[in-house]
């Protein structure tokens, strides 16, 4: 299984103030993806939007910046890889964005909610 994370929907999911550092909450992102793949062996592509900044890296995780900015920039993007991979149906994508879980299920992925998701990373930082 491949991992592709709408970062801000995951980043979005819980309202712990994250708006008040983004900076920072995407960093803890990477820290708990990273976290994720070494606990199942999968590897995890992440895409945020916003400018490109500098972010920890993680092993076996990925994260681009939407290419284009404004509403949707990262949805489109997550899209587009999702219909141009070989392998779609291999392809889990984290969104809670509807129209985005629509066009991804269509190309042959798989959908996991945001939250779900979320408290996924919960257990495997919890040692669950």
């Amino acid at each position: 299984m491949r991992w592709i994370v709408d970062g801000m929907n995951v980043i979005g999911s819980r309202p712990d103030g994250w708006w008040h550092d983004r900076a920072g909450a995407m960093a803890s992102l990477v820290g708990a993806l990273g976290r994720f793949a070494a606990a199942t062996g999968d590897p995890v592509e992440m895409v945020l939007d916003g400018r490109p900044r500098e972010l920890p890296k993680a092993a076996d995780v990925e994260v681009h910046f939407a290419s284009t900015r404004g509403r949707d920039a990262a949805d489109r993007d997550i899209g587009a890889m999702v219909e141009a991979d070989g392998s779609p149906g291999a392809l889990t994508v984290v969104t809670s964005d509807r129209a985005l879980a629509a066009r991804v299920r269509a190309a042959g992925a798989e959908v996991v909610g945001a939250g779900a998701f979320r408290r996924r990373l919960d257990a495997i930082e919890a040692g669950d």
